[in-house]
């Protein structure tokens, strides 16, 4: 596997993060049924809170030095930490890379841990499970929430879990026959 990177993002990682995440939000438009903005950009909210605001990270994630992808935590001061945004570019796809990088970034902050997504988009539904697994063991729930403020979209999946620190998690392949496909995983 090629070497990968998490490193905390600054203001001079603003251009390469701005890039990563159009690619991101294009991805997720399908989903969202969301066009970009006049000027072929998507609202940048959440990366402005994610490199100015305390309660927020951003993170860079790198393969043999070259971007390929990031991720947002919030409520970093709350009970549980958000993945709020996690991307990895298409091309460093389905070779364990994804997996790497978001135990990287939760490892960096303890405690309880949500990340949400759609459950049409079923790439992201294997690999939150997957990851879920990895990281918590058969320890995490799953939930479905209103996405806020469109009522007109199918709700989000939540998925809940507490980094394992005493255990060795259950491989996937041991799980993966357990886990019913719309009921929540205890």
């Amino acid at each position: 596997m090629p070497d990968v990177s998490v490193r905390l993002a600054d203001t001079a990682d603003r251009p390469v993060l701005e890039r990563l995440r159009l690619m991101f939000r294009h991805d997720l438009s399908q989903f969202y049924e969301v066009l970009p903005d006049t000027d072929g950009a998507f609202r940048t909210d959440r990366l402005d809170s994610a490199l100015t605001d305390t309660d927020w990270a951003a993170y860079l994630v790198t393969v043999d030095t070259r971007p390929a992808g990031l991720a947002f935590v919030r409520a970093l001061t709350g009970p549980k930490r958000v993945l709020n945004s996690f991307f990895i570019v298409r091309g460093a796809r389905r070779k364990g890379i994804g997996l790497s990088a978001v135990q990287q970034v939760i490892a960096r902050h303890h405690g309880p841990w949500e990340v949400a997504f759609q459950e049409a988009n079923t790439r992201a539904v294997h690999f939150w499970r997957r990851v879920a697994t990895e990281i918590a063991g058969a320890a995490w729930t799953e939930e479905h929430r209103p996405v806020p403020h469109r009522p007109d979209l199918p709700p989000d999946v939540w998925i809940s879990f507490e980094p394992a620190t005493h255990q060795q998690p259950t491989p996937v392949t041991e799980l993966s026959a357990e886990l019913p496909a719309r009921i929540p995983h205890r």
